[in-house]
């Protein structure tokens, strides 16, 4: 390891990063000097900004993993070269805001039907069924899963936050069907790795989702995370006020749950088109 890979590491580890983002930013930083074969810290504002060109124009990176690169290597060099010059030569990009695509009710009853094997159903049913994300469905305990209060608990969340979420009477009889045909080792993980015992990595619930998706016959371009993404919809459709689904969801701001406002049914139908409120003439009179 490398003196400045190893102060990187120190930096972030100062101000707590999770490990996702710390792999992240060692990446972004890893790209950028691989790119040009050289130490990072030997790199010119002019290349760096030829490498973000490069990711533009030549890779056809998205936005919002342009932004997720070029955080990392702006952490590097103003947190651990000291050089805000060269985090300036990095003109900030706005992303566009894209809404999410959401399961209809009759897609997620194909989905969970699609599969025989119980614990890739209870995995799936959990993510949509609690709101959460890959990462905290593979890190679910068996000692998360209150019955007695009908609760989830979410341990280490995103930004290492711990929250409650609503457990639902189906879902729990199907955690308890795992149970009795799985009986999850004694480790604690609810989905355990079956070779190894322990914590699944992020890739085994995307494998099952896409596979589960294909024989459900599901076309719209939806991953794991559009089961958290229709959760929180869902629970709009039906009533649920928005404060409640941020604390649920884990949201620092409740501006990253009003995003479905704009994709939950039951807003969106309610509202009359102006078209509807004109006096249209009969037209059979002309």
């Amino acid at each position: 390891m490398t003196p400045l890979r190893k102060k990187m590491i120190s930096e972030m580890q100062l101000r707590r990063f999770s490990l996702n983002t710390q792999e992240s930013y060692l990446r972004s930083v890893s790209g950028l000097a691989n790119y040009y074969n050289k130490s990072p810290d030997k790199i010119s504002g002019c290349q760096l900004k030829d490498y973000v060109l490069f990711l533009t124009n030549e890779r056809s990176l998205s936005w919002s993993t342009i932004n997720t690169i070029t955080a990392g290597i702006r952490f590097f060099y103003t947190e651990v070269l000291g050089r805000k010059d060269m985090a300036l030569a990095i003109p900030p990009r706005k992303t566009p805001r894209h809404l999410p695509e959401i399961f209809s009710r009759g897609e997620l009853l194909a989905l969970f039907s699609s599969t025989a094997n119980l614990k890739h159903r209870t995995m799936l049913m959990a993510a949509y069924g609690c709101g959460l994300r890959i990462s905290e469905v593979i890190s679910l305990k068996v000692a998360n899963i209150d019955s007695s209060r009908m609760m989830v608990k979410i341990e280490h969340g995103k930004g290492d936050k711990d929250r409650y979420s609503i457990l639902s009477p189906r879902l729990l009889a199907e955690l308890r069907s795992y149970w009795k045909a799985y009986r999850p080792d004694p480790k604690g993980w609810l989905f355990p790795n079956r070779s190894t015992k322990e914590r699944l990595t992020r890739s085994t619930p995307q494998l099952v989702f896409k596979k589960t998706k294909k024989k459900a016959g599901i076309r719209k371009k939806v991953t794991f995370h559009s089961l958290r993404h229709s959760f929180s919809s869902h629970l709009l459709e039906v009533g649920v006020d928005i404060r409640t689904i941020q604390i649920l969801l884990g949201h620092s701001s409740i501006t990253s749950t009003a995003k479905y406002l704009h994709v939950a049914r039951k807003d969106l139908s309610s509202a009359k088109s102006p078209l509807d409120l004109l006096y249209v003439p009969d037209t059979k009179k002309f």
